[in-house]
């Protein structure tokens, strides 16, 4: 049986194109049903981490007619780092990757982005930020997770007219957007979940960031919780690929956020515009008020909002969104 293909939105500027995803076992890492009620619903979750993932599988990058080879990793990722020679146009811009293993050969398109010249981009984290998920209460966060499908999933009033605001933020021509990360302690096994919940709600179409592939039942058990710290490697990866655009960083005070967003305005004081914590509990915490504060004397923008119409209406004031 053939492997099966994972491809996930790659990103480009002027000199590199960085395209990537994991390579699985024909098994049911493509059958996942997220429109499915109560027992199936959890079902189709739990299978997300049930995955088996295929190493040192040979994976080709169709670039500009030239294939490019690489293999898997132990935990079947693959990641393409190309130095680019010509002009990439600017968008949304497919590209096609191909896996051979163990004589079975299939071929998979997925999309990357080289952002349209412009001064803003926007690193947003997803849990609690705008999906929904109670990440403070272990027991109700995975009752949500078991229990609510896609469509009974929430997000949070207010967001959207935000974020796409946000999108087209300084942009004469509509049809142009700024450049959208959502960077997640959630796993890759959650990453086609995230990418339909985003598309229901209209969300700004983004390049996801998320944590390493879980393979069992043991690792959903524990799904979003551990360390946050490859959030910080990979918001600061972004920075310094992208170092000429002004950033405004999204997250919430349920887990590390505001602390990881203040040791990235710390090394970069001249590149982050503004930073957005949502108050998820029903008051501000101590901490976050600090970090913030913090965050506010480098002089960047701050705002420890309840309502998503406190952020729209600070994102107006400082001249963001008109």
């Amino acid at each position: 049986m053939k492997p099966v293909i994972k491809l996930y939105r790659g990103y480009a500027n002027r000199e590199e194109l960085i395209v990537f995803g994991h390579i699985f076992k024909p098994n049911i890492a493509n059958s996942y049903e997220f429109e499915k009620k109560r027992f199936k619903n959890a079902r189709s979750i739990i299978k997300m981490f049930m995955v088996s993932t295929i190493a040192n599988a040979d994976v080709y990058l169709d670039y500009k007619g030239e294939k490019i080879h690489t293999k898997s990793l132990n935990d079947g990722y693959f990641k393409f780092c190309i130095p680019i020679k010509d002009e990439l146009e600017r968008g949304w811009t497919d590209y096609s990757v191909t896996v051979s293993h163990k004589g079975e050969e299939v071929t998979e398109k997925g999309t990357y982005i080289r952002p349209y010249e412009g001064n803003l981009a926007f690193i947003s984290d997803i849990d609690d930020t705008f999906l929904v998920s109670h990440t403070k209460s272990f027991f109700k966060k995975l009752y949500i997770l078991l229990w609510k499908n896609i469509n009974d999933r929430h997000i949070f009033e207010g967001v959207v007219p935000h974020y796409q605001a946000l999108s087209t933020a300084g942009r004469d021509n509509k049809d142009e957007r700024n450049a959208f990360f959502y960077v997640s302690s959630s796993e890759w096994n959650l990453y086609t979940f995230i990418v339909k919940f985003t598309k229901i709600h209209k969300m700004p179409r983004a390049v996801m960031l998320l944590k390493d592939i879980k393979t069992s039942l043991l690792d959903f058990l524990v799904t979003g919780r551990g360390s946050h710290n490859h959030k910080f490697e990979k918001i600061k990866h972004i920075l310094e690929f992208y170092p000429h655009l002004q950033y405004t960083l999204l997250g919430d005070d349920s887990q590390q956020d505001p602390h990881l967003y203040e040791n990235i305005c710390k090394i970069f004081p001249c590149t982050v515009k503004a930073v957005y914590i949502r108050q998820t509990g029903r008051n501000k915490k101590r901490k976050t008020v600090t970090a913030l504060q913090n965050i506010a004397d480098l002089g960047v923008a701050t705002c420890y909002f309840k309502d998503s119409n406190e952020a729209i209406t600070h994102s107006k004031k400082i001249g963001i969104i008109s």
